[in-house]
């Protein structure tokens, strides 16, 4: 594969992300969105350090960075689904029309 080809899959990944993000109504689906668009971010940088740089470890620190950051992103995200379910018995983005404790 060359970086024509992880520069498409990163394209048609972060295009899946960037949907689910903008048009569902779900949090978990919008949740599973910025999850595609880190990955495909991922996928890029990744390419791009196994074609252009000549250093190797560069690419991977980032990438590393990134799953850490997502996965943090993850368990926040979760904690405020679960919040708002507590509260609201829904994770509808058209339903939650204020936060309250």
């Amino acid at each position: 594969m060359t970086l024509l080809g992880y520069l498409l899959l990163g394209l048609v990944l972060f295009s899946m992300g960037l949907f689910a993000v903008l048009w569902r109504r779900n949090l978990i689906a919008i949740l599973i969105g910025v999850e595609l668009m880190m990955n495909a971010a991922s996928l890029n940088i990744m390419a791009f350090n196994r074609y252009r740089v000549s250093d190797p470890s560069t690419g991977q620190i980032f990438v590393l960075i990134i799953i850490g950051l997502a996965a943090a992103e993850v368990a926040i995200f979760l904690s405020i689904i679960l919040n708002l379910y507590r509260v609201q018995r829904e994770i509808d983005v058209e339903g939650i029309t204020e936060l309250r404790g």
